[in-house]
């Protein structure tokens, strides 16, 4: 699961690190939610690599409306190639999506026995401007629109198994492509989904480090910098976590 990444890099940086011919601006954000337009890079049909806004909640091109981004930020990635929302997607329409770190919730209790969520913010540990996380995006335009009706781009991203690093804090991690993998994932030729687990290995517990942050993030409305600084962690763990 993933609801909650953080965009502290600019447009030159994308450029830069993914050799994009252009790029559409967008400010710095650290609270980036659901429903939301980020920053996606992905291939067009002519081989460019472009940065551009989508909406963060895919829309399939056969849904009869928008409602259901609001279901599908994140897709698993087991299941992808199955699912009616994402196959097509995931053979032909895949993305990276930049994130300079993200969010997950840790259950916890406070002095009351209360349950409660302490957030906590993963980052690069090698000092990379951001990581790739592994996305796929769709156009879509209304039933019945006309021609030159403009098309909603939306995206989601692929989750999978916490590697030793996340799963204290959480089971689902958000898919990391190695820029090894980056130009192989994006190719719009590559259309064979067996070939796709050779592009997302497991990320090293090593290459993510993290800690604790205010509870302030569980607000979308809230914004900044200090949203991805170091807090003291509230209340306690539950009896038998890890």
């Amino acid at each position: 699961m993933c609801g909650r990444y953080v965009v502290a890099y600019d447009p030159a940086t994308l450029v830069h690190g993914f050799s994009l011919t252009r790029v559409v601006p967008f400010p710095k954000r650290w609270n980036v939610a659901p429903t939301t337009e980020v920053p996606v890079v992905y291939e067009s049909r002519e081989g460019e690599r472009i940065g551009e806004l989508m909406r963060w909640g895919l829309v399939p091109h056969w849904a009869k409306d928008t409602a259901i981004g609001a279901k599908l930020n994140n897709a698993r990635v087991e299941s992808a190639a199955e699912k009616p929302s994402f196959r097509q997607a995931l053979r032909k329409r895949r993305c990276l999506i930049p994130a300079s770190g993200f969010y997950e919730w840790q259950p916890r209790l406070d002095d009351k026995g209360k349950a409660l969520k302490q957030p906590w913010y993963f980052s690069p540990a090698g000092g990379e401007p951001f990581f790739a996380l592994a996305g796929l995006f769709e156009a879509w335009r209304a039933p019945g629109a006309a021609e030159d009706a403009p098309w909603l781009l939306t995206c989601c991203i692929l989750t999978r198994d916490a590697n030793a690093t996340m799963a204290p804090v959480h089971d689902r991690m958000p898919v990391i492509v190695p820029p090894e993998h980056w130009g192989a994932w994006l190719a719009r030729g590559q259309q064979e989904p067996a070939a796709l687990p050779a592009l997302m290995p497991a990320t090293p517990p090593e290459a993510i480090q993290a800690w604790p942050v205010s509870r302030a993030v569980s607000r979308s409305t809230n914004e900044g910098e200090a949203l991805a600084r170091p807090a003291e962690p509230e209340g306690r763990l539950p009896p038998g976590s890890a």
